[in-house]
């Protein structure tokens, strides 16, 4: 039997060589196929979820709720010390607080629903929402950086980690507004029931690779130092969390 891998479509574009890696290591280490399917965007991700042919997800924070609720997913490992934390940025001397920031802005983001989601909170102050900006869609944040650098957009959302990791060339033009400290949100490793027997051989093979010279390089490659183990119980609490955060 050959199970279907798919990484949530918001990893940044350098680390797919890791994924592919990372996916010949699962399939020696379980003895199984496993198919690694990149995914587009969330629409294709959430159309092959939908029609069952997602068996192991890195998944985004926004999608574990449904994909655990609703599809009977189970949470395996997170990876530690590695929260999604969001940044609103906008060009270097344009504003300088999120208060000082007209209500009718344009806004240059990507299709990552939490990043979305925690940078609409954080907008809040201003009394800005959803029906007083013009979103600007872009496929990745070097794209929102180009937008705000351009002038066409106002403000940017960003994933933290991907903004830190943007060129000092890029960040000198950029101008960080606020930074969410909610600590809490994280990706995580799932399993649909069709893989519920392998859950805790994939959670102590996941765990052990930062004690392995080869298989810790390989997890280098994917962006992450360690996995750790993520309970059903931690899985509840974030999607409480996020519900909490989009009502």
């Amino acid at each position: 039997m050959t199970y279907n891998l798919a990484i949530s479509p918001d990893f940044k574009p350098d680390l797919i060589s890791g994924w592919f890696f990372f996916n010949t290591w699962l399939q020696k280490q379980l003895g199984e196929g496993v198919h690694l399917e990149i995914h587009q965007d969330f629409k294709e991700q959430h159309d092959a979820i939908e029609n069952g042919k997602v068996d192991l997800i890195y998944a985004n924070p926004f999608d574990i709720s449904q994909l655990v609720r609703d599809k009977g997913f189970l949470p395996v490992v997170k990876p530690a010390a590695k929260p999604d934390e969001a940044i609103i940025a906008c060009h270097a001397g344009s504003f300088t607080e999120v208060k000082d920031l007209p209500t009718n802005i344009k806004i240059a983001q990507t299709d990552t629903p939490d990043v979305n989601t925690i940078g609409m909170i954080m907008l809040e102050p201003a009394d800005i929402d959803k029906t007083t900006v013009e979103i600007i869609q872009c496929d990745n944040f070097v794209v929102v950086a180009k937008q705000l650098m351009r002038g066409d957009a106002d403000v940017g959302f960003f994933l933290a980690e991907s903004f830190n990791e943007l060129s000092a060339l890029v960040k000198k033009d950029l101008y960080p507004l606020v930074s969410s400290q909610i600590h809490m949100i994280h990706h995580a490793m799932l399993v649909s029931p069709k893989m519920a027997a392998q859950k805790d051989q994939l959670e102590k093979l996941l765990i052990a690779m930062s004690s392995d010279d080869n298989s810790k390089k390989i997890l280098g490659e994917i962006g992450v130092s360690q996995f750790e183990t993520m309970s059903a119980e931690d899985a509840e609490f974030m999607i409480d969390l996020m519900d909490t955060l989009t009502t």
